[in-house]
């Protein structure tokens, strides 16, 4: 089951960067981290591994800076899994950049962490380097809350590796 989800994961999203390459570039992100870096009694913490996809076309300047629509999903050892889409910032000194992000979505507990919900929303902070034209490598910090609207709230910290590349 696990398999064929993330399967199917993939295939979307590279549909969907597919879809994009008419269109100019779109860039995927792979990644992998620790699932609930804060785990108390240690019994929840796992590895997570995702995919993160963006379209740089859709880049929105603002007043508050750019931003950009993003869907993802990753799963964890434990065999938890979440998909999401939301909203990203963009903030750049030179090579360097920071991405703060929030995105609502789906989350199934699996054999892992109950965060309360099957509603979940993930705040992340992103700090990326360009390594290579068009290839980025960022660490990432996050948080998974259900903002007290499930039956528990525990949440979840995580931390990532990100290696993007812009097609």
């Amino acid at each position: 089951m696990k398999f064929r989800l993330l399967a199917f994961l993939f295939s979307l999203l590279f549909l969907v960067s597919s879809t994009h390459a008419d269109e100019g570039s779109s860039d995927l992100s792979f990644y992998t981290g620790t699932f609930d870096v804060i785990d108390e009694e240690g019994d929840d913490q796992t590895t997570l591994f995702g995919i993160e996809h963006k379209n740089p076309n859709l880049f929105r300047d603002t007043f508050l800076g750019k931003f950009k629509p993003i869907s993802g999903a990753f799963i964890t050892g434990n065999s938890s899994i979440y998909l999401y889409t939301g909203v990203e910032g963009q903030y750049g000194i030179g090579p360097l950049k920071i991405l703060p992000s929030f995105s609502p979505g789906y989350y199934e507990k699996g054999d892992g962490k109950d965060l309360g919900s099957v509603l979940e929303f993930k705040s992340e902070i992103k700090v990326g380097l360009d390594i290579f034209e068009n290839s980025k490598l960022s660490y990432s910090y996050s948080h998974l809350s259900n903002n007290d609207w499930g039956n528990t709230n525990p949440g979840t910290d995580n931390q990532q590796i990100t290696f993007s590349k812009n097609f």
